[in-house]
């Protein structure tokens, strides 16, 4: 069997997909620019045939895919708001299928540019292959049909705090703080980011507070799913780091910080330095009003919680469950597009099983 390449193998998601899809019996090569930290997971994984490769992906990858031909390339190096997408070219070009678990609204949406290109080579390019859009759409496909129109989609996520997560993911997050996000279906008709607080409450874990983030479903499920308007909003679990964030956010609405990206890594720094203050709980939400199929009212509430710091292991689910089917031979999709209805509800939940992590619905 040919090895799945995962890009930032041994970072906060890289290596939880490696071993995952190790665990479940497919050859996983490491691929990163540390030869220690890739060699130090290796040792870990389950299973054999598994490699490292030490290369720096900006330079060496088609070398690299020349050489090992894997089945699949995950991409996991973000921040993706700055990338270009040169890592999925190369993949084309080689006639490799290639999947990333990019977050960044531009990004995602612009995926469809390769379209032309992955059909000539014949493989599919699937670029969102996390949270959003993949689990959000995977719960409008199994749960949609309860409506004949979806007047709001509201949902939202929000990490524990001891929940393990890396720079890039901060370093995305912190890219549109305070920033106006370019226009949607939104509730209101201009959206900064980390703005517009409200609570809202969780199974088990209570209630946490929001705002706005921008990521790819803001264009994507309107779209595909007909939703008149939608809201996105990201918490994080302490009160004071939430709305320490939020007062951030009006200094940079008003022109008085002008770049927070650039304080990424002191401010994650001064994130952790809270871990004993919360947990490692955290959960998403996903709020539909509309109407049914006889026109009546109908409302609908989803929430996925995850405990004891599975939470990370959530956004991976997609790229394994995608990476896994083409593999065996049995994903026949082909073309570049956003991971919108590509994974069910089910096979989402079924890699989740041996994980910490419970849904309900109200």
């Amino acid at each position: 069997m040919r090895p799945i390449l995962v890009l930032g193998g041994y970072g906060n998601f890289g290596k939880r997909i490696s071993k995952s899809l190790a665990g479940a019996g497919f050859p996983v090569v490491i691929g990163g620019r540390s030869q220690v930290k890739a060699s130090t997971l290796l040792r870990t994984l389950p299973g054999q045939g598994h490699a490292v490769a030490t290369f720096d992906v900006d330079q060496d990858l088609e070398l690299h895919l020349k050489r090992m031909k894997p089945s699949s390339v995950i991409n996991t190096c973000g921040p993706f708001q700055s990338a270009d997408y040169s890592i999925a070219k190369a993949c084309i070009e080689e006639a490799i299928p290639y999947i990333d678990l990019a977050d960044a609204r531009d990004f995602v949406c612009g995926i469809t540019k390769l379209d032309q290109k992955a059909n000539e080579a014949g493989i599919p390019v699937i670029s969102g292959a996390s949270t959003v859009p993949g689990l959000s759409s995977a719960v409008l496909e199994e749960f949609g049909g309860e409506f004949s129109l979806i007047t709001l989609l509201k949902f939202g996520i929000s990490p524990g705090q001891k929940a393990e997560r890396g720079l890039a993911t901060t370093q995305g997050i912190l890219s549109y703080v305070g920033k106006p996000l370019r226009r949607f279906a939104s509730v209101k008709p201009n959206v900064f980011g980390w703005q517009d607080l409200y609570l809202q409450r969780y199974p088990v874990i209570g209630r946490r507070w929001m705002a706005n983030c921008e990521i790819p479903d803001l264009d994507l499920l309107p779209k595909a799913y007909g939703i008149d308007r939608i809201q996105f909003s990201a918490g994080l679990e302490l009160t004071p780091l939430h709305l320490g964030l939020w007062m951030m956010s009006w200094l940079v609405r008003l022109g008085i910080l002008n770049n927070l990206q650039k304080f990424s890594g002191p401010l994650l720094k001064i994130s952790n330095w809270f871990n004993r203050f919360g947990s490692a709980d955290g959960g998403m939400h996903i709020l539909l009003d509309g109407y049914d199929h006889e026109r009546k009212p109908h409302q609908f509430g989803w929430f996925i919680v995850a405990k004891n710091g599975d939470g990370p292991q959530i956004p991976t689910i997609p790229a394994i469950v995608i990476a896994k089917k083409i593999a065996r031979g049995d994903f026949p999709v082909v073309g570049a597009m956003p991971c919108v209805g590509l994974v069910s509800l089910s096979e989402y939940l079924e890699e989740l099983s041996s994980f910490e992590v419970s849904t309900y619905r109200e």
